[in-house]
């Protein structure tokens, strides 16, 4: 008979598989072992070539069913080596046959407890694939439908799936987009887009979005295929007209969307600003599903997030700043609910729109003060924030940091908003005991809310922030470390001498010096910016360099002397020139005859920055009001430095030429 290749599953086929095969259905999920043993037997049949093709098929299209079920049967389906098996059967000449396995591998594959690795353990399975894609309009559907599903970015760098085996593919082999890219995908699969079929259609489509996300390559090949005559991005723009169903409209606003930030497409072109921007925007209104509305939302702040002036278009389509304070009231109040499905629907994805909602505010107040201001003023926006900021969901959670940072941006707001609401109270707390990623965005936030012109900065500091910041600077996590130091820098700039003393405590001398060895410039730079905050005021000075001199010179002595940028050698000499201004820490240069030749040496530098930070060291150093000035001024002419200054004098660069005037009249006062 027939096989039944669309769902529901017709009782005829059950009713014929069940005469033979039903009591190996039952076992393969009974509790017992040994019957679970004998149930394998439908898979065994499915691997027969002496079965007939009729039975096999069969046997597929039942497997598929269970797979419909619940996760565990999926696990136990998994258990039994069902996709080995599954793409054997795809070797078979019989149409029906691999269609029925193609189905049954969809089912598999779309299931969360399915890894996506597992497609990629044999490349020959995916060249078999793309050429299954031609056989007919069910091949080219489930196909795209797997395709879509086990097209990951690069998973396995991150995180490895529970007791099962792990792929082939190395850490450092190509991640999914590649393997698929590298097979033809992009060719094999675009004259789908154009079938009669609308299942086809639509899973060709979302198979793009997939290939297309964060992937250059694959979008900048995709803006110059045409199909029948028509580039790709043209018959985008089609599918997301508004007479088009709303899957059709989200998905390819969405490939163009990966394709616009991945630089195939200008932000400013037209299929952008007045195609998908506004079908993202209506994406979001009270109209659509609370699905769509989620889709719609976080797809809109992936195509705005870098971009100032769509940002600034986006904020004032529709309302859509107003529009998204919407996404905060689900579920509905009880008493408005008579219907316990809608409140169950209306639960589930309450997490989801919070978070969406947090995502398109964060990147809507990126970068523009006004937008941010509209935000802020949204009903019971702060609000919301700092509620989000406890959530028992992590995404809702890091959606709701992320937003705040993007808010921290604003000078204005620090000094109002986010003092008015104590917003500091909840992000100390979440700083406390939170997943790296999480983390990340905090501290970066709390760099923020540190500023000199910041009311939070008190109260941080006095909620023990230096002691959770120290403790960040030697995180494994990059970022942590650098966003650590940063914070530091920020409380240092300004402060009192005991908080400079506490955080110099609280880093210990071989901390500081583990950071000014780090490998990486931005932790380096950071450092370099605390050390020379803490050494600011000639009282702070002159005591820091009392209970720290001979490690801090030691530290300088080696970064000067060692391979690094031109902007780390100009704040390391900033720092000497800080020191130089102490009263009695100017003596720990003068004493030291090896840093005087380095500042010597990078006063003749090629480099007019480094030139001018090493003759704010010399002012510094003689400076006449000041004691002692008349030995080091005769000092430093033995060294030779008057000469140089004389040649500086004559320079072409006016703040080298000035500088150097300053400092030869020292010696003429």
């Amino acid at each position: 008979m027939a096989c039944v290749l669309e769902a529901p599953l017709r009782m005829s086929v059950l009713s014929e598989v069940t005469a033979s095969s039903r009591h190996y259905v039952d076992r393969l999920f009974d509790l017992d072992p040994q019957k679970v043993l004998q149930g394998v037997m439908l898979l065994y049949l499915l691997q027969q070539e002496s079965s007939s093709t009729e039975l096999r098929t069969e046997c597929a299209v039942v497997l598929g069913s269970l797979a419909m079920g619940t996760e565990n049967n999926v696990k136990s389906l998994l258990d039994c080596h069902i996709i080995p098996a599954l793409l054997q059967g795809l070797l078979s000449p019989d149409l029906k046959f691999i269609e029925a396995c193609l189905r049954c591998l969809r089912t598999i594959f779309i299931s969360p407890v399915t890894p996506e690795d597992l497609l990629y353990t044999d490349t020959t399975v995916i060249s078999h694939l793309m050429a299954l894609l031609s056989r007919s309009r069910y091949t080219q559907e489930y196909i795209c439908q797997i395709f879509s599903h086990c097209c990951k970015l690069q998973q396995w760098h991150s995180c490895g799936f529970k007791s099962l085996p792990q792929p082939l593919l190395c850490a450092n082999g190509p991640d999914h987009q590649t393997i698929l890219f590298n097979h033809g995908a992009v060719q094999n699969i675009a004259h789908l887009l154009v079938s009669t079929s609308y299942k086809v259609r639509m899973q060709a489509l979302k198979c793009f979005s997939v290939l297309a996300f964060e992937n250059p390559q694959v979008s900048m090949t995709l803006v110059n295929v045409s199909v029948d005559g028509e580039l790709l991005p043209q018959i985008f723009v089609k599918m997301l007209q508004r007479d088009k169903p709303i899957e059709m409209q989200l998905t390819s606003a969405k490939c163009l969307t990966s394709m616009c930030r991945a630089g195939a497409i200008r932000t400013d072109d037209s299929c952008i600003v007045l195609k998908t921007l506004p079908c993202l925007v209506r994406m979001c209104s009270k109209e659509r599903l609370l699905e769509e509305r989620v889709e719609g939302a976080e797809a809109l702040a992936y195509l705005i997030e870098t971009d100032v002036e769509l940002q600034r278009i986006a904020s004032i389509t529709d309302h859509l700043i107003v529009m998204l304070a919407d996404y905060f009231k689900y579920p509905s109040s009880v008493s408005a609910i008579t219907d316990i499905k809608r409140l169950d629907h209306d639960l589930k994805h309450a997490h989801e729109l919070r978070q969406a909602a947090f995502k398109l505010y964060a990147s809507l107040g990126a970068n523009d003060e006004d937008i941010r201001k509209k935000i802020i003023e949204t009903e019971n926006m702060m609000d919301r924030i700092v509620n989000g900021l406890s959530e028992s969901s992590i995404k809702v959670r890091l959606a709701a940091v992320r937003c705040l940072h993007s808010l921290s941006r604003s000078v204005q707001q620090l000094r109002t908003s986010f003092q008015d609401h104590a917003v500091w109270k909840p992000l100390m707390k979440v700083l406390q005991n939170a997943p790296n990623e999480i983390l990340v965005v905090a501290s970066s936030t709390l760099c923020n809310l540190l500023l000199e012109f910041s009311p939070s900065k008190e109260p941080i500091l006095e909620s023990g922030a230096i002691e959770l910041l120290c403790s960040l600077t030697q995180s494994e996590n990059l970022a942590l470390r650098v966003n650590g130091i940063w914070a530091l820098m920020n409380m240092a700039f300004q402060a009192e001498q005991k908080i400079k003393s506490d955080i110099l405590r609280g880093l210990s001398t071989e901390q500081l010096f583990q950071l000014l060895s780090d490998s990486d410039v931005n932790v380096l730079m950071k450092t370099l910016g605390l050390l020379r905050n803490l050494l600011s005021t000639r009282p702070h000075i002159d005591h820091i360099m009392s209970t720290h001199g001979k490690q801090i010179m030691q530290a300088v002595t080696l970064i000067l002397e060692g391979e690094h940028n031109i902007e780390v050698k100009e704040q390391t000499l900033c720092i000497l020139a800080n020191i130089a201004d102490g009263t009695t820490a100017k003596e720990l240069i003068m004493t030291n005859d090896d840093i005087l030749q380095k500042i010597k040496y990078y006063m003749s530098h090629s480099n007019a920055k480094l030139q001018l930070a090493a003759m704010f060291c010399i002012s510094n150093l003689i400076w006449n009001e000041e004691e002692g000035s008349q030995e080091r001024q005769d000092k430093l002419r033995d060294m030779g430095i008057v000469d140089i200054l004389h040649k500086l004098s004559q320079s072409s660069d006016p703040n080298l030429c000035d500088k150097a005037k300053t400092a030869l009249q020292q010696y003429l006062a």
